[in-house]
């Protein structure tokens, strides 16, 4: 049986990861004023993003995810014919329409695949499960990243259907804004309040960071910590610690909103790389998407690995 794995373009794994495994990639559109960038994951596109784009415009940005129209149309065009079976994992459901349209496309899906593969001489049915990562940037990219290694090992769809189903609840997320501002100036467009007027102020005046968690759908600042620099250093000594104590998954993702090859330097992330060597932990550290930038504007960091949630600091 031939298994697919596509996810949206929030997903943060490197683009040889998703080479490598070839996991496809539902885009993102994303506007600015009068223009319009398709996010794809090109690594070089991404950077001239960050570099060109975000910072005059990235305030006025808005993401506009395929409707379930579109991911209808690229699926029967090209994903029915290529696999039997395909895994679609998605940003959670609580931050994008992503999830909802890819399960109302799937209906059609399930419904027109016969004639597409018929024309094409392929036999055999074809089936779709839409996972919603209950994570978002590398918090879905490590859901995505052990579908695509079990499909390797040469796993069947139950088991990794019950796999992903477990792992998605026992994701837990971390990052740090490299600037409030994006933070706060998105939550007001979509309702919310962690950053609210006074915490901004009074953050962006004494230069405090906060580290936000994403787990199981719902996001919230766990510590806020004086300097960028600082809240990364806490932030990766608090997951080496969570390495030593054991984890559920292989591997672990970061991403950071600009080049990847600045990672290493950040500060904490030399004892979180000996740590997972020692543990055998792969790391994945790609660019964050553009998709993510609009939310988090640059320099934002995040890392995440499947396993228990503990307090931060433990």
């Amino acid at each position: 049986m031939r298994i697919g794995v596509v996810a949206d373009a929030s997903c943060d794994l490197p683009a040889d990861f998703y080479r490598e495994h070839g996991i496809g990639i539902l885009p993102v559109t994303i506007r600015l004023g009068d223009e319009q960038l398709v996010d794809e994951r090109d690594p070089a596109a991404t950077l001239r993003f960050y570099a060109e784009q975000l910072a005059d415009k990235g305030f006025d940005a808005e993401t506009v995810p395929l409707t379930a129209e579109q991911i209808r149309g690229r699926f029967l065009e090209r994903l029915v014919l290529d696999y039997d079976y395909v895994f679609c994992i998605t940003i959670t459901a609580t931050r994008s329409p992503i999830f909802e349209n890819a399960t109302k496309a799937s209906f059609a899906i399930l419904t027109d695949y016969k004639t597409p593969r018929s024309a094409a001489g392929v036999s055999g049915p074809f089936a779709l499960r839409v996972v919603d990562s209950r994570n978002m940037f590398c918090g879905t990219g490590v859901l995505a990243a052990e579908a695509a290694q079990l499909v390797r090992k040469g796993a069947q769809p139950n088991e990794i259907r019950k796999r992903l189903d477990e792992l998605r609840d026992h994701i837990c997320g971390y990052m740090v804004p490299g600037d409030l501002y994006y933070i706060r100036n998105r939550g007001i467009k979509k309702g919310e309040k962690s950053v609210g007027l006074i915490s901004y102020a009074i953050g962006s005046a004494l230069d405090i960071k906060p580290v936000i968690l994403c787990y199981r759908g719902e996001t919230q600042p766990i510590a806020k910590i004086r300097s960028y620099e600082r809240a990364v250093e806490r932030m990766f000594e608090h997951v080496a610690r969570q390495l030593e104590a054991g984890i559920d998954t292989r591997h672990l993702c970061i991403s950071y909103g600009g080049d990847p090859g600045l990672v290493p330097g950040l500060p904490g992330y030399e004892r979180l790389a000996a740590v997972a060597r020692e543990q055998g932990i792969e790391i994945l550290t790609s660019i964050m998407s553009a998709t993510a930038a609009v939310n988090t504007g640059a320099r934002c960091v995040a890392v995440a690995y499947g396993g228990e949630l503990r307090s931060f600091g433990e």
